[in-house]
């Protein structure tokens, strides 16, 4: 009975450490996200201007939410793997949420009006131009609330996506080729998740073009489906800590009876 409690709260304490972790990094991202940023510029390259249909060319430009985009997906897969595809959906519709939460008190906070002593001491930027910091505060994260709708829509749609996928591989590879349905589900859910946001957030919601929308979008694909490669070996290394944290039969029991939820 005792051993059975204890089991217990090794399995509710492994749920709240990856949820922490997964709403965290999650939402991290989408605040950080309207930010476009440029990988040339980051190592003083170059830029790869690469030809790209419709006169537009290819670079290695991203949000910059997308940089910590993949430890949201590993974490998920590694969800999947011992609390099932209800455990992603649980916390997938808990973390749009969030999401949603926490840009309706980004709004409130872009309305309030400015103290003056505030926009005084902020009145010069450090070349002494001219500044207007409550402008520069609501312009930045006006871009946020104008990718919230695209966000909390690509974000269920790509997590529920590589729930299911992830679900579809591990029922062919039971207990054989983690890395094959983590990645797998990586690359079928971020195809989706990659160019959903940018649609609905900079096309349908904002100004930018088609052609735009599919070149970030490749890039970002392109990193994303990359950096799960890369991290492969981190899932397996999450695995071999949890299997020592909960034993290796309760490990073994959690992964079984996911396959089924």
């Amino acid at each position: 009975m005792e051993s059975t409690q204890i089991d217990s709260h090794k399995k509710q304490n492994l749920f709240i450490i990856l949820a922490t972790l997964f709403l965290t990094n999650a939402l991290i991202a989408e605040v950080i996200g309207a930010k476009i940023l440029s990988f040339e510029k980051i190592f003083h390259l170059r830029a790869m201007a690469l030809p790209f249909f419709g006169g537009e060319t290819l670079n290695l430009n991203m949000s910059v939410g997308v940089i910590i985009w993949p430890i949201v997906f590993i974490i998920s897969d590694i969800i999947n793997e011992y609390f099932g595809t209800s455990g992603v959906k649980r916390i997938s519709y808990i973390g749009a949420g969030m999401i949603g939460y926490a840009f309706l008190l980004v709004y409130l906070a872009m309305r309030t009006p400015p103290a003056d002593f505030w926009l005084q001491n902020n009145s010069v930027d450090p070349d002494g131009h001219p500044f207007n910091i409550n402008y520069a505060y609501n312009a930045i994260f006006r871009q946020g609330m104008g990718i919230i709708i695209g966000s909390i829509i690509a974000f269920l749609v790509g997590q529920l996506v590589d729930a299911y996928v992830f679900r579809y591989l591990r029922s062919l590879t039971q207990h054989k080729y983690l890395w094959l349905r983590a990645t797998g589900s990586t690359v079928v859910s971020q195809l989706v998740d990659s160019f959903l946001i940018l649609f609905i957030a900079f096309y349908l919601l904002g100004n930018w073009t088609l052609v735009q929308v599919v070149s970030v979008g490749l890039i970002q694909y392109i990193y994303k489906i990359a950096l799960a490669i890369l991290f492969t070996p981190a899932i397996y290394w999450m695995h071999m800590l949890i299997d020592k944290y909960l034993g290796k039969d309760n490990s073994i029991e959690m992964q079984e009876v996911a396959q089924k939820i």
